[in-house]
């Protein structure tokens, strides 16, 4: 007897081929919101190139932001959903390190296809010595070297540029004429870092913006429709890059537009964003978190291994404990003023806490006065997760915090059914 194709106890090929499309779909999109510039010898581009249709009619749709994907490599061109986020960028770099970062991609643009450290360096400066710049920058001494070194790390590691032979590490060291090199420029990607609505070299000299905000609003700000679905669309993909790109979306941090769209949409919005990305909701009063219980969505994760994560969480719960006091009081988080905790504070109860934890620190982190430094470090981190902010002198915690406190969960009677964990904070529910 003949049996049919699919027939049987076990799923259909048909069902099997669905169910591999749509994990490819969702490990892509999760790839490509932790890797927007990707190389093609990244692990996922294979997949990503093979979902590049859907991935770009899904983030054209649900986020505005557009994805190419060519042969060399993929580029998601995100922008992010707040422009006033100061904890974003790369680890490790400030003022100083991204303006070598940007000179150097403005050296690379003008490159041979190779290129190696010294002659980078070289040309480099000559572009730092530009009098409008304000930057002084030299080869001479080994920390500047070791800048230079750590900018083409980072220039590596995006793919745009591909080692041939050499060591960084010897040039930092010594700098002399035999410490060097070589590396491939790769144009495509070097193409792909700015991340722009409008270039700046677009811009003429009677029209270019004269301070820093006004820099950056002209280089990512995007036309909108002049109607009241443009107008929603544009609400729409704010909010969705916020929820993609923010550990949560605070209700007091909109403006009373998003507000209203917001509290309308946020259950639709955020079933798509969550089934496309593997995430899972957290709605509260106070909010709304796209939670990745994987931990890999995050520049930041917590909890995490380590000293510096495992003070982190100490100062979490240190910080929580007295938004649970406060909440088993009664009082109204969002409009009664937080108990003033100073950074000292935070350093004064992580001297206390070395006398338990310490042993499970690094040795430098036990060294007397290192508390102050660990308070820094966590609170550096607690605001990049958007669990606490620093205003006026003051750490204040922030409702999502609540999750990291100790204790038993506040039960409630509710009137329609049997006593529930309340669900005021982003706490146990």
């Amino acid at each position: 007897m003949k049996t049919a194709i699919g027939s049987g106890n076990g799923p259909s090929v048909s069902l099997q081929q669905q169910h591999f499309q749509r994990e490819e779909f969702r490990a892509s999109v999760r790839a490509l919101l932790m890797t927007p510039l990707m190389s093609s010898v990244d692990d996922d581009f294979v997949a990503v190139r093979h979902q590049a249709e859907a991935l770009r009619e899904w983030f054209a749709r649900e986020t505005g932001w557009i994805l190419q994907v060519e042969r060399e490599g993929a580029r998601l061109y995100k922008r992010p959903g707040n422009l006033a986020d100061a904890t974003r960028g790369l680890f490790g770099y400030d003022r100083r390190r991204y303006v070598l970062l940007c000179l150097a991609c403005a050296v690379l643009e003008r490159a041979d296809p190779q290129i190696t450290l010294r002659l980078l360096g070289e040309r480099l400066l000559e572009f730092a010595a530009e009098p409008a710049l304000d930057f002084a920058f030299t080869l001479e001494a080994q920390h500047e070297r070791r800048e230079l070194v750590s900018v083409c790390r980072t220039l590596l590691g995006l793919g745009v540029l591909h080692r041939v032979a050499g060591d960084e590490e010897t040039f930092a060291h010594a700098g002399g004429e035999q410490a060097d090199a070589l590396y491939d420029v790769q144009r495509r990607m070097l193409a792909g870092m700015l991340a722009a609505v409008r270039g700046p070299s677009a811009w003429t000299p009677e029209e270019a913006p004269t301070n820093f905000d006004a820099r950056l609003h002209a280089l990512v700000d995007e036309q909108v429709a002049d109607s009241e679905e443009g107008r929603r669309t544009a609400l729409r993909h704010q909010l969705a890059r916020q929820l993609l790109d923010d550990p949560v979306v605070y209700v007091e941090n909109l403006d009373p537009e998003s507000r209203a769209y917001f509290f309308n949409q946020r259950g639709a919005m955020a079933a798509r964003l969550c089934d496309a990305a593997g995430l899972v909701a957290e709605q509260r009063a106070e909010g709304l978190a796209l939670v990745d219980e994987a931990g890999w969505l995050t520049d930041v994760a917590m909890p995490a291994e380590g000293t510096d994560a495992h003070v982190t969480l100490l100062v979490a719960e240190y910080l929580a404990a007295g938004v649970r006091l406060r909440r088993a009081e009664g009082a109204n988080l969002t409009q009664t003023p937080a108990q003033v905790i100073r950074e000292h504070d935070i350093a004064d109860f992580l001297h206390k806490a070395k006398g338990q934890y310490g042993r499970y620190w690094r040795k430098s982190a036990r060294e007397p006065g290192a508390e102050r430094e660990l308070a820094a470090i966590a609170i550096e981190r607690l605001e990049k997760l958007q669990l606490a902010v620093r205003k006026a002198g003051a750490v204040l915690p922030m409702p999502a915090l609540a999750r990291f406190a100790l204790g038993e969960a506040e039960i409630r009677e509710t009137r329609n059914g049997p006593a529930q964990a309340a669900d005021s904070l982003f706490g146990p529910a």
